[in-house]
């Protein structure tokens, strides 16, 4: 595997790991408001992006590559609103999606094919995670101000349940 490449995704893996512990603050932002869905759906966040730093582990053993773990930032955003860690979580998430394209375009320089195909399926997680992100402040610019909407809302996001990727290495 091209240094280049490899070293991306080595440090990608951090940045996942990174991203868990971000979406940890952000659920116990919520679970200090009392709002245990948004609570729910932010850890759930953090269990995937772990699996997502997983997946980039385990890829690179796959390709002998030894990883290199480094430390893990502690989150620094503070939030005072409701709204805040969802905008914060759009604004990362639209990082991280330029991370990913960032290993694409690197594989890609050198016709690492198989990197790119690896890929493909995070950047399609990233539209996902965008278009959740959007839907949620979406949501709470409509319904947010109003109790009872905020409640229903709460409520659909205490729904969600973890589910593994479907990325087969």
């Amino acid at each position: 595997m091209n240094e280049k490449v490899a070293n991306l995704l080595n440090d990608q893996i951090n940045k996942e790991f990174y991203s868990a512990y971000l979406y940890l603050d952000m659920a116990n932002f919520y679970s200090r408001k009392g709002l245990s869905g948004f609570a729910n759906w932010y850890e759930i966040q953090a269990k995937e992006e772990q699996d997502h730093a997983m997946l980039m582990y385990q890829y690179l053993h796959n390709n002998d590559v030894v990883v290199t773990l480094d430390a893990i930032a502690k989150p620094d955003k503070v939030f005072t609103t409701i709204m805040d860690p969802l905008k914060a979580g759009l604004e990362h998430e639209k990082y991280v999606t330029s991370l990913i394209n960032n290993i694409y375009a690197a594989a890609q320089e050198v016709n690492d094919f198989r990197t790119t195909q690896f890929l493909d399926w995070f950047i399609k997680e990233q539209g996902e995670e965008e278009k959740n992100s959007t839907d949620l402040i979406t949501k709470m610019e409509l319904f947010g101000d109003d109790a009872r909407s905020l409640y229903m809302l709460n409520s659909e996001l205490a729904a969600r349940v973890y589910s593994a990727p479907s990325l087969v290495l």
